[in-house]
């Protein structure tokens, strides 16, 4: 019994190494997971690089609308406050909703997907209507709705990209499963009486794990950007707060005047969501067989 659990164990630590090494092939790829590990190293000690009372809120109205300089690399906005900081310090808003939103969603949508695929019937026809009820509204339109509805707040807009996520995650899922389900190995175990829930979890979804990592990698991305478009018109994270979208929406009355307040929040969110697209890009490659030749 241990000689197996120590084969098995082997077989994992040689799968996790063959996907490493496919993945370090991907030279974007590998690129993208550096800078997203940075930010998000930013995001976990922002509290440590900066003070939130003084670097980030505190208002300096004499040195307002300053442009880029070697004090202030992005310049100051329409309050003198460091945009170097504000956007800094904005990356773990902005990672927050959309490493959030996103988990969320999975965890909701991967076990509804998951019974929808592996049950079918009228339950699979139940779960799949009511996700298209949902799929008919476009995701956008539907957070917005949902903001409006529970308020403008960090956690509410998490909340409502997460309600948005969960037909993406539950599709994807389902597809995966419908294949999985018909494998000599589940019918193995179908045949020895086992569980329903102890071969979706032990043998179906592990199968599954690959397309739906690289999906909810992706929609990180989407999610970060529909955030940003959110609170650009008012329905997102608050001011001061200094979320990429808020720190956008601030700087519309100063595009003639002070084009850096619109610059750096821009390029951050296009930044972010490029490395999170490479990285994955590069975990589809490593974790599907078919592109690997």
């Amino acid at each position: 019994m241990k000689k197996e659990k120590d084969t098995t164990i082997s077989v994992k630590e040689n799968r996790a190494v063959e996907i490493w090494r496919q993945y370090r092939r991907n030279k974007g790829a590998m690129v993208g997971l550096a800078i997203l590990i940075l930010l998000i190293l930013v995001a976990i000690f922002a509290d440590v690089i900066w003070d939130y009372n003084t670097d980030i809120i505190d208002m300096r109205i004499g040195n307002r609308l300053a442009p880029p300089s070697w004090e202030h690399p992005f310049g100051t906005d329409n309050y003198g406050r460091d945009m170097f900081a504000r956007i800094g310090y904005g990356t773990r808003y902005s990672l927050l909703i959309g490493f959030a939103s996103v988990l969320i969603g999975t965890l909701i949508g991967v076990p509804i997907g998951a019974i929808s695929g592996y049950v079918g019937g009228k339950v699979d026809n139940v779960i799949m209507r009511i996700v298209d009820t949902f799929t008919i509204i476009p995701s956008l339109l539907m957070t917005i709705i949902l903001v409006s509805v529970l308020g403008t707040n960090l956690f509410n807009l998490m909340i409502a990209l997460s309600i948005s996520t969960i037909p993406v995650m539950t599709r994807i899922t389902r597809a995966s499963v419908m294949v999985a389900r018909n494998n000599d190995y589940i019918e193995s175990a179908r045949a020895i009486g086992a569980p329903t829930a102890t071969i979706l979890l032990k043998h179906v979804l592990p199968n599954c794990f690959s397309p739906i990592l690289v999906q909810a990698t992706l929609r990180v991305g989407s999610s970060i950007i529909s955030a940003a478009g959110l609170s650009y018109i008012g329905l997102g994270v608050p001011l001061p707060t200094p979320e990429w979208g808020a720190l956008l929406s601030a700087s519309k009355s100063f595009i003639i005047k002070a084009q850096h307040m619109c610059l750096f929040p821009g390029l951050a969110i296009m930044i972010t969501v490029m490395v999170i697209n490479l990285v994955g890009d590069g975990l589809r490659g490593a974790l599907d067989p078919k592109l690997k030749r």
